[in-house]
């Protein structure tokens, strides 16, 4: 072979070790645009990542692991790709997120969020969606109005706002529907009446109903009272009995004003079931009613009339057709109780304390009222309020 036969195979041999020219350039442009892939999609996960993020700090747990699983299948190491220190961006859909003001991150008015989202998801929004396809009637067709009138079967005639809270935390749009002020400014007026036409120190109504000092519904107000009591001594005088006496006041209260008081022996176990209504059949028990009284040294007072029930004392004397009628009673008697209301351990409203308890007598022939004070004693314990979930289970009324 001579030298310039040699050469040229070397050229040659070398222009095939080299790669083409047109196969770098694809082989560029096909990394280039994976780079390009890889950082939209870095991006896309980033901006569900952080949307996961402001879903879970506003409640919303569900939307929050939709989002959260959306931006793993994209990047799944995303979580240590984030910088926490950047501004989101806004969304590319058009959905325009509130500015937070606060430095913990909360949001403050979460009604106003909810709201403003409502109305930037469509024209004609709705108070919720079903997260998965139904073949059946979704409650989300149901007009406001109607949602409403179902929520106030919830609160009841015994105002179980305790319910409405718990049916609060269902979704974004039970939410807004359980802080509907016209809601709690009916339990309002409910519970104080004409003292409450105006909001005054509270900035809104539900604000009132939790922080005013009222008499809780939803329950039982007891109190305890035992002591130890010297008997007779016996017949040969070698030993006296010392007996230990205990028995129980109970407190229930009705929204419309109404109280039953009862003092009796008989444990909580099996006395409280009977106190559900105001139509029990307990013997002793006495009813009345009840006004709430805002003193000048910022004290709510509790005062309460009761005695025994009037309906009873006929139907004693009818019982046998053949009974022969005792005169009717020439006297009427009657209780007046006086209580202060303070908050005991981490309850709100859950003690009553006693400053007062007459008795009243009324002779019906001459009119006269003979008042009779009792002293209050070791044996006037305070009354301290048991929840009792019985007693709001059934809805007879709505509010």
């Amino acid at each position: 072979m001579s030298r310039g036969e040699l050469n040229v195979f070397r050229a040659q041999w070398m222009s095939e070790l080299k790669p083409s020219g047109g196969a770098s350039d694809r082989q560029l442009r096909a990394k280039g645009q994976r780079r390009t892939q890889e950082h939209a999609r870095e991006e896309r996960a980033t901006e569900l990542f952080l949307r996961a993020v402001q879903e879970e700090q506003s409640g919303a747990v569900y939307e929050a692991i939709k989002f959260y699983r959306m931006a793993m299948q994209l990047v799944p190491d995303i979580e240590f790709k984030i910088n926490y220190s950047r501004p989101s961006e806004a969304d590319r859909s058009g959905e325009n997120y509130m500015e937070d003001n606060d430095t913990d991150g909360e949001i403050e008015d979460l009604l106003a969020y909810f709201e403003q989202q409502l109305t930037l998801e469509s024209t004609f929004p709705k108070i919720c969606t079903p997260e998965i396809d139904m073949t059946q009637v979704h409650i989300s067709a149901l007009p406001r109005e109607i949602l409403m009138y179902v929520f106030r079967w919830v609160v009841s005639s015994d105002l179980d706002m305790r319910a409405l809270e718990q049916l609060s935390l269902v979704c974004r749009g039970f939410y807004m529907c359980a802080r509907d002020p016209e809601i709690w400014r009916s339990a309002c007026l409910k519970v104080w009446g004409r003292n409450c036409t105006k909001l005054g120190p509270f900035k809104s109504w539900r604000e009132m109903f939790l922080q005013r000092p009222r008499v809780r519904f939803d329950g039982v107000y007891i109190s305890k009272t035992s002591y130890i009591r010297q008997g007779e001594e016996s017949l040969d005088g070698f030993y006296r009995a010392w007996h230990h006496v205990e028995y129980y006041r109970y407190l229930r209260f009705f929204p419309d004003g109404q109280v039953i008081m009862l003092t009796t022996p008989d444990d909580p176990l099996s006395v409280v079931p009977r106190l559900r209504t105001r139509n029990t059949r307990m013997d002793a028990v006495l009813f009345g009613h009840f006004r709430l009284s805002q003193e000048t040294d910022n004290q709510t007072k509790v005062f309460a009339v009761v005695s025994k029930k009037k309906e009873e004392k006929a139907a004693e004397f009818q019982k046998n057709r053949f009974y022969r009628r005792s005169a009717a009673p020439e006297t009427e008697h009657s209780f007046h109780v006086g209580l202060h209301l303070s908050s005991g351990g981490r309850q709100s409203f859950s003690k009553l304390v006693w400053i007062h308890h007459s008795c009243h007598i009324t002779y019906k022939l001459t009119g006269e009222t003979v008042v009779t004070a009792f002293d209050l004693d070791r044996m006037y314990t305070p009354f301290f309020f048991a929840r009792v979930k019985s007693y709001t289970a059934f809805s007879e009324q709505p509010l």
